[in-house]
């Protein structure tokens, strides 16, 4: 499973900002709100009592390590979308997300629609982004790391059919490539399946507030990205709603995880 990427998030929401100031928001608009996408209605119940903070980064580390070993290839479908509050569509674009380990990616555009302006500004340097970020050129330390976070456990909580661990994350500094929030750890692969919460540190002058929610998929035994949406509240303007859609993976390239494990132990 690739790690959660916060480095596209000040440069990119930045030019969302600016670029979503040419379209006020509409009347009666809803309020900001602090989640999105589908909430988590099941009970916290108690955490398991042979799980604490350190179990829970060394085993959500070992998995991480051992799907990014295996995981080679994959291709999807992504649809970018910046709407507002009632829904209206601003800018969209498709295509195909290809990854190759450990660090190459290449998008190509499939169909686009609504502002070129939006498009061009906001998804277009999203995407490059995140492009450069797989391939390092943007070097921040925004992994989910003992260096980088402290995790409160507050029980276990099913989501969809996944039982999962819950803790606050809080970061150890104000860092606009962090995040504060919520995460949720499935209880068997100990792989990321849902986060919720902000960046860490105020992105621009434009942007007031910023809450995302990033919801993960099980294929073929790996964890990769379901959806993304991003509540952006812009200075004078309102919410906008930045949302990407993450469809239609095919595994080309992977070995298998057992024997991959297996391997490790040896070592």
């Amino acid at each position: 499973m690739p790690k959660l990427n916060m480095k596209a998030f000040p440069v990119a929401l930045f030019l969302f900002g600016l670029t979503l100031a040419i379209a006020p928001a509409e009347a009666g608009a809803q309020s900001f709100r602090e989640v999105g996408a589908a909430e988590v209605a099941a009970p916290i119940e108690a955490a398991p009592p042979n799980i604490d903070e350190g179990r829970l980064f060394s085993e959500l580390l070992a998995h991480n390590e051992l799907r990014n070993a295996t995981l080679i290839a994959y291709t999807e479908q992504r649809t970018y979308a910046v709407t507002d509050t009632s829904g209206k569509v601003r800018a969209q674009e498709t295509g195909q997300m290809e990854y190759h380990a450990p660090d190459k990616k290449a998008f190509a555009t499939t169909s686009e629609s609504g502002s070129a302006l939006v498009r061009r500004l906001a998804l277009n340097p999203l995407i490059a982004s995140e492009i450069d970020a797989a391939s390092a050129k943007q070097h921040h330390d925004s992994a989910i790391t003992p260096n980088n976070y402290t995790l409160e456990l507050l029980g276990e909580q099913q989501v969809g059919p996944y039982l999962c661990i819950v803790a606050r994350a809080t970061p150890k500094r104000r860092d606009k490539y962090l995040f504060e929030g919520k995460i949720w750890i499935d209880s068997e692969d100990f792989a990321v399946v849902r986060i919720e919460g902000r960046p860490a540190s105020k992105l621009s002058f434009w942007i007031e507030r910023v809450n995302f929610v990033r919801e993960y998929q099980k294929i073929d035994g790996f964890w990769l990205p379901q959806k993304d949406q991003t509540f952006v509240q812009v200075r004078m303007y309102g919410e906008k709603i930045l949302t990407i859609d993450h469809q239609n993976f095919v595994l080309t390239g992977a070995r298998n995880q057992q024997e991959e494990s297996a391997q490790g132990s040896e070592n």
